[in-house]
């Protein structure tokens, strides 16, 4: 499975990307996870990057240009960035928005299934900041079932200690919340 993110620089895209792939070693699957970056400052158009295997290493290092699975952690992104680019035909589009998943895949021209979840609530009333990524993790779980949330729990406590809990709370949120559009 390739996962391209999109999102803004101090949103968390890279740590959700790294976040996922130690998830998918855990369970014994072949992961990688990386960014790419333009000219960095907070609040400017980030991407990060997931390749995940249950059975070949990954021998590839190239950036993702036709993902299966796309997550927009800002819907603002989607008229500064063609977020679609390169998504294959039977893609997913998982997306931090308040709109119903109907009303976001008419965004998308309705080509693709498309999982919503208003990410920025819950990170507010959980964590009580405005970064939105592992919240969005929970969203691609439900979207996906990519790995167990489970094999999650590690790298949360690993990166982020004491806080690990309220984010591991949002992710779990998050995936009961997200609702989804075939």
């Amino acid at each position: 499975m390739e996962i391209r993110w999109h999102g803004r620089g101090g949103q968390g895209a890279v740590t959700s990307a790294e976040l996922l792939a130690r998830a998918a070693i855990a369970e014994g699957k072949y992961a990688q996870a990386f960014p790419s970056f333009g000219p960095e400052r907070r609040g400017a158009p980030v991407l990060a990057f997931d390749r995940i295997s249950k059975t070949q290493p990954i021998r590839v290092r190239a950036e993702i240009t036709e993902p299966d699975v796309v997550i927009i952690l800002d819907f603002g992104l989607i008229s500064i960035v063609n977020v679609t680019a390169g998504l294959k035909d039977d893609g997913i589009i998982v997306v931090n928005t308040k709109r119903s998943p109907e009303e976001a895949a008419a965004e998308f021209g309705n080509k693709w299934k498309v999982a919503t979840v208003d990410a920025t609530g819950i990170a507010h009333e959980i964590l009580k900041v405005n970064i939105v990524n592992t919240t969005m993790i929970g969203a691609l779980l439900k979207a996906t079932h990519v790995v167990d949330m489970e094999s999650l729990i590690q790298p949360l406590n690993d990166r982020f200690g004491r806080l690990a809990e309220r984010n591991a709370n949002a992710m779990k949120k998050a995936y009961d919340d997200t609702r989804i559009k075939e």
